[in-house]
């Protein structure tokens, strides 16, 4: 599957925030409203199409949920094929967005959660020809922010201009169907009389619950046709026929119905009366052009006038019929959700006795059979050693956003899980005043908050504190002068250059001097009773520029400007330096080092980590350096921990699920 805003192989999108002022642009689209969405293209590739064909769902990342909540049951939705770049249509909505619709879904054995839980059902709008790009590609060229990458969030200008590109697969028609009658969808009707009207009432509600008894078996039958699908492509079009085909024969049921009731000898299904009158009317006048057999047929309507019982009793029992299968489909689909929902409880059952295994053999000393060393998720009766441990706050996991809090011990390589915080939380930023941890705030991946909250590790709970004045996120926090500062960040529509500054005495969060550029995910720390604010994205450019504040001149100035680009990175004060790490530069995740010394005033060029890595999370501990999780690139997550030492470069600490994780916050354990 695929993604808005690309990088290399991408698919997230890592463009934080841009400011143009017709169409506002966030980290991973557009940020359409929902009444500006006109339509979207979800990705693929040779490997997963089969799969989002055959399930008849489509799937993104988590972080493109902003925008797939959007899509409503109806909405026009593309496939684009990352393989041999064809855009695939036209597909509609079958259902709302919604997350982890299939939780498992293109994973090779269903194992392991779905890296695409913002999910949508499909169905075939009209079944087309691909587009190639070079066909389509002007038609969406405002979405396009590299040579091959664009938005997947359409207006609906751009979706009509799409439309308008597909032409129709040939559908070859029944022989014992007339051709104009296999889709009853695509025929065009004129405006109809009150007359009209009336001989059509018997068949709304047939027509109603043929169409419900369609929108339910187009989610749930493609389940029943997955052997019909061989090869990456094909499978758009022998699904498409065969749901086709059913559509069709549900299609000309009710077309045979109301050719018998309204070709049956005149007979108005709706009104016996009405029939009788309109017998009479044929009657009179085949008398006046003289017709001999006119008695005849008024006989034989006299003989059965009223033959529309009989079709209405065949009617109510195909009514019947659709209202049992509908039912029945609603019974298993519940039946499945329940089943799937067992198997995850079990999956995380058996993690959990896995861990607990492993702790067991580490604390007999029991050597462990394989090579990679893990990190243990640990009971609450562990004791770590807070002088060489650290606290890992929120994130995202691949699947979902996290509200935990947990605590690693770098030397054991153990992890203790304490308690939450009072909600899921991500792109925050973290300080420690007092020995009390704050956490100023983030987001959910939806939206992002103004609220703060406290934990003090001695009473392992949570306090709230006074909220910031603004909503944002990918922010920066530092204490300087006991006093704590939330530094820059954004909202998904702007970037920020403000400055906030807990007043612990009035109880709120006071405006303090601004930056001198807009900052978002930019990265900050304080030095030597200094403040400094690096790089970051302004809402245009990713920024390799510095500044500083000094307390004592109460005002930013510009430092030297780093040698590389970056946002979403870290920053790190050790042995009186500064160590910017990682980011990204505009077009990929960077491993780079860069040592800021204030004595030198001057960027040096340190050793780079073992993998490039944006998002993360990095502390001080014990007189080195730990890196946790973040993103690799697209939407790879990273689950390794490294460390550095000065003198002894960087080392891969160990490779864990449990560390795979992105958007997270560290901070070292006070030893106050």
């Amino acid at each position: 599957m695929g993604a808005g805003k690309k990088t290399q192989n991408s698919q997230f999108g890592w463009r934080p925030t841009s400011l143009s002022n017709s169409e506002a642009t966030s980290v991973f689209g557009r940020n359409l409203r929902k009444n500006q969405l006109g339509g979207v293209v979800f990705g693929c590739k040779n490997t997963t199409i089969k799969e989002c064909l055959s399930k008849q769902l489509f799937g993104l990342p988590a972080l493109h949920f902003s925008y797939v909540k959007n899509i409503e049951p109806g909405l026009p939705l593309f496939l684009f094929n990352y393989s041999d770049r064809k855009l695939h249509g036209i597909f509609k909505a079958a259902s709302n967005g919604k997350m982890s619709i299939d939780p498992y879904g293109w994973t090779a054995n269903g194992s392991e959660r779905t890296q695409y839980p913002a999910q949508v059902q499909i169905c075939v709008r009209l079944r087309c020809q691909p587009l190639s790009e070079d066909k389509f590609r002007h038609a969406i060229a405002d979405n396009y922010y590299s040579k091959n990458h664009f938005w997947f969030e359409l207006d609906h200008a751009q979706t009509s201009k799409l439309i308008s590109l597909f032409i129709p697969t040939a559908i070859a028609p029944s022989s014992s169907v007339p051709h104009n009658m296999l889709n009853l969808g695509n025929v065009s009707r004129p405006p109809q009389s009150d007359e009209t009207l009336r001989e059509c009432e018997p068949f709304t509600m047939l027509e109603s619950a043929v169409e419900q008894y369609t929108r339910t078996s187009v989610i749930s039958e493609s389940a029943e046709n997955d052997s019909t699908l061989d090869g990456d492509i094909q499978p758009l079009y022998t699904h498409s026929d065969m749901k086709e085909g059913k559509r069709d024969e549900k299609n000309l049921i009710f077309l045979k119905l109301k050719q018998l009731s309204l070709n049956g000898k005149g007979q108005n299904l709706s009104s016996p009366d009405h029939a009788n009158d309109t017998a009479a009317a044929n009657n009179m006048s085949s008398v006046e052009k003289g017709n001999s057999e006119a008695p005849a047929s008024l006989e034989k309507k006299e003989e059965n006038p009223s033959p529309s019982l009989d079709y209405q009793c065949d009617i109510t029992q195909l009514v019947q019929e659709v209202k049992e299968l509908t039912a029945f489909k609603k019974m298993q689909t519940e039946r499945n959700s329940y089943l799937e929902q067992k198997l995850e409880e079990a999956l995380s059952e058996i993690q959990h006795l896995r861990d607990r295994c492993t702790l067991l053999e580490s604390a007999s000393n029991v050597p462990v059979t394989h090579d990679e060393k893990t990190l243990t998720e640990s009971s609450p009766e562990l004791h770590l050693d807070r002088k060489d441990s650290l606290f890992l706050i929120g994130g995202f996991d691949g699947a979902s956003w996290l509200p935990t809090m947990d605590m690693y011990s770098t030397s054991r390589n153990v992890i203790k899980s304490l308690k939450p915080m009072s909600s899921v939380r991500s792109y925050a930023s973290v300080v420690q005043l007092n020995g009390d941890i704050y956490v100023l705030g983030g987001g959910n991946g939806h939206a992002w908050y103004d609220t703060v909250e406290s934990y003090n590790p001695i009473c392992d709970n949570w306090t709230p504190c006074p909220s910031l004045n603004k909503n944002k996120g990918s922010l920066s926090g530092a204490v300087l002068d006991k006093k704590i500062f939330a530094v820059g960040g954004g909202n998904g529509v702007e970037c920020f250059s403000d400055v906030e500054m807990l007043d612990f005495d009035i109880g709120r969060w006071i405006t303090t001097q601004s930056m001198l550029e807009k900052r978002f995910a930019l990265a900050a720390a304080e030095l030597n009773g200094v403040l400094y604010a690096t790089g970051g994205f302004d809402g245009n450019d990713y920024l390799n520029s510095a500044e500083r504040f000094d307390p004592r001149e109460h005002s930013w100035s510009k430092i030297p400007s780093m040698n590389t680009r970056r946002g979403c990175h870290s920053l790190v004060v050790l042995n009186e330096k500064l160590y910017i790490l990682g980011g990204f530069d505009g077009s990929a995740m960077v491993p780079s080092i860069e040592v800021f010394d204030p004595r030198l005033n001057t960027w040096m060029m340190g050793e780079p980590m073992n993998h490039p890595r944006g998002y993360f999370a990095a502390a001080v501990v014990d007189e080195s350096i730990f890196v946790i999780g973040g993103v690799r690139f697209g939407d790879n997550i990273v689950d390794t921990v490294e460390s550095y030492k000065e003198g002894q470069g960087w080392q891969e600490t160990c490779r864990t699920s449990v560390a795979k994780r992105c958007f997270l916050s560290a901070i070292a354990c006070s030893h106050e």
